[in-house]
């Protein structure tokens, strides 16, 4: 039976502020508790219903507490909760390695929707892309709908906080930055690197002026619709980092 004390510090980790202070983060459902239990992140505690403990081999030094599905109810931010809720520590902070430029890497500025930030977590692991750099104005990695949207992909991605001009200007001038601009060149048609700085702004507002003069080369994903000049004024974040990671991906392999 689950304590008021547990109820009420599992319900605190929704806001920014206790996660802050505790250390920790809640995921929950099947799927990405699954996936989280062959991560690298510690879990301090499994709370599930007996159906889904009878069917997963938890390690011995990790915590399990049985509830029953209103129990499960109370702790859970789902509309529906899907039969387990873990408790995790939040890593501390890595220094930057240089090794990450052998590789491309993303960089968020100020992106502030979760469900963006999720599912962008969710392209890099698709693509193969392990690092991602975010400003420190971005949406906090660790909100419930951010982890939720990432469907255990936060496992296998690293995501840093920083200040971007300050990381920007410490990069070796031999690394290439590409932003998506709208004034930019037809990607299609650009030369690509295998490793480098791929920079998506602001859902709104786009790339932050302070960091226009460190992108090397300006990218824009071309609109193919004549249907006499109407069109969408940009992509969705998430869909043009999608769309970016895939050609470089496609040059590369």
């Amino acid at each position: 039976m689950l304590s008021k004390n547990t109820i009420k510090h599992l319900q605190s980790l929704k806001q920014n502020k206790f996660r802050d202070e505790f250390r920790q983060f809640v995921a929950e459902g099947d799927k990405l508790v699954t996936e989280l239990l062959s991560g690298y992140f510690n879990i301090i505690e499994i709370f599930a219903v007996n159906e889904w403990l009878a069917t997963h081999k938890i390690a011995n030094h990790i915590s399990v507490t049985e509830v029953s599905p209103a129990e499960l109810e109370r702790i859970s931010a789902l509309t529906t909760p899907n039969m387990v809720v873990a408790l995790l520590e939040i890593p501390p902070s890595q220094n930057t390695d240089l090794s990450i430029f052998d590789k491309l890497i993303l960089m968020l500025d100020e992106i502030k929707d979760p469900g963006n930030l999720g599912t962008i977590i969710r392209i890099a692991d698709w693509f193969g892309i392990s690092t991602i750099i975010c400003s420190d104005h971005t949406v906090d990695v660790y909100n419930p709908k951010v982890v939720q949207a990432t469907m255990g992909s936060i496992a296998r991605v690293n995501v840093q906080y920083t200040d971007l001009k300050d990381f920007l200007e410490a990069v070796p001038k031999s690394i290439p930055v590409y932003g998506t601009l709208l004034n930019g060149e037809n990607i299609y048609t650009q030369e690509l690197s295998r490793n480098g700085i791929v920079l998506i702004g602001n859902e709104s507002k786009g790339i932050s002026d302070d960091l226009l003069p460190f992108i090397t080369q300006k990218l824009l994903i071309p609109s193919y619709n004549v249907n006499n000049g109407n069109k969408a004024e940009s992509l969705n974040a998430s869909i043009a980092t999608a769309i970016v990671c895939a050609e470089f991906t496609r040059r590369i392999f």
